[in-house]
């Protein structure tokens, strides 16, 4: 996998937290402490999914060497899909000073789980972890810490936007899996 493809997919399932995040920065006294803590475990948790997906996937991987392509443009397409679906729901609003351990590893694992399904087609597709998981990880933690700051200054002006985007993003990816495939 190329290095435009790694980041684009990093972007695509950073959307999620980077969504969450925004809403967090929606409270005045959201501080740099809040932000960075966010951004740690928003960032560790999308790093940490693959890794946990891949090893699932290897197991199945010797069935699937056929249908992978199949496999990842469904897989991607429908976390896409989820992603743009999603963006029309309204997002829960609490306040970031009440966020607690409990609230944060819930939002972690949930904005998450479409990387677990990436990590299963990059085992389908025999695509080393290292590179991938280093940047998805950097990448997310950059766009939550950003997103804490711009929920403090714009809102949820964006917000359904920045998950239809990530949702198009997936599914462009698994089309382009798909397509490399069969050609």
């Amino acid at each position: 996998m190329d290095l435009l493809s790694i980041l684009l997919l990093a972007v695509g399932l950073a959307m999620d937290a980077f969504s969450v995040s925004i809403t967090r920065g929606l409270s005045v006294r959201c501080d740099i402490k809040h932000a960075l803590t966010i951004a740690l475990f928003f960032g560790g948790f999308q790093a940490l999914m693959p890794v946990l997906g891949w090893a699932s996937g290897r197991e199945l991987a010797s069935f699937m060497s056929q249908w992978a392509p199949w496999v990842a443009f469904i897989l991607l397409g429908l976390v896409g899909v989820k992603m743009i679906y999603e963006s029309f729901r309204h997002p829960e609003e609490d306040a970031c000073e009440i966020l607690s351990l409990r609230e944060l590893l819930f939002l972690s694992v949930a904005t998450s789980i479409d990387a677990f399904a990436v990590g299963v087609t990059f085992a389908f597709l025999n695509i080393s972890l290292l590179q991938p998981i280093i940047i998805i990880g950097l990448v997310t933690f950059i766009l939550s810490l950003v997103g804490v700051y711009i929920g403090k200054q714009v809102g949820h002006l964006f917000e359904s936007k920045i998950e239809i985007v990530g949702g198009i993003i997936l599914i462009a990816i698994g089309f382009k899996i798909l397509l490399e495939n069969l050609l």
